[in-house]
C-alpha cells in the first residue's frame, strides 16, 4: 500500500481505528511520524537495497514480475522477504462526515496533538449503533 493511507490527517484511518477499539475493547495510542519522514522507516530503508539487488538488470514489465522479484529476495544472513499481490479491489473515495468524526472517542496528546492521540472504546450506546451498521 502506498504511504498516506494511515496519515495523521486521514479521517477514514481514525474511523477504522475507532471501530477496532470498539470491537476489541482496546485503548489505542497512536504516534505518527512527522510529515516527510516516512523515508526513514528502518525496515523499508534496510530492505530496499537487498530488493534492488534482486531485481537489478531485470525488466520490471508487470506488477506480478515486481512481486515475484521482491519475494525472491534473500539477505546474506538468510532473511527472506515475503510479498504477495493483493488483487481485490478496494473502494475509493470513501467520505467520512463531520458527524462521524464527532462520534470518535479521541483524545489528543499535549505534545504534537496533530500526530499523537489516543482512541478509546466508545460507550456501549455508540458501539451498538455503529457496529450494527458495519
Amino acid at each position: 500500500m502506498r504511504g498516506g493511507s494511515n496519515g495523521s490527517r486521514v479521517r477514514l484511518w481514525k474511523l477504522e481505528l475507532q471501530k477496532l477499539a470498539d470491537e476489541a475493547g482496546l485503548i489505542l495510542q497512536v504516534r505518527h511520524y512527522p510529515p516527510g519522514t516516512s523515508k526513514w522507516n528502518k525496515i523499508e530503508h534496510r530492505m530496499f537495497c537487498h530488493i534492488a539487488q534482486t531485481w537489478r538488470g531485470k525488466p520490471l514489465v508487470s506488477r506480478l514480475a515486481v512481486v515475484d522479484l521482491i519475494a525472491a529476495t534473500i539477505t546474506t544472513t538468510g532473511l527472506t522477504v515475503r510479498c504477495e499481490l493483493y488483487e481485490k479491489s478496494c473502494p475509493k473515495a470513501i467520505r467520512v462526515t463531520d458527524e462521524e468524526m464527532a462520534t470518535l472517542n479521541i483524545a489528543t496528546d499535549a505534545w504534537h496533538p496533530e500526530w499523537n492521540y489516543t482512541i478509546s472504546p466508545r460507550p456501549s450506546k455508540w458501539r451498538s449503533h455503529f457496529l450494527s451498521e458495519a
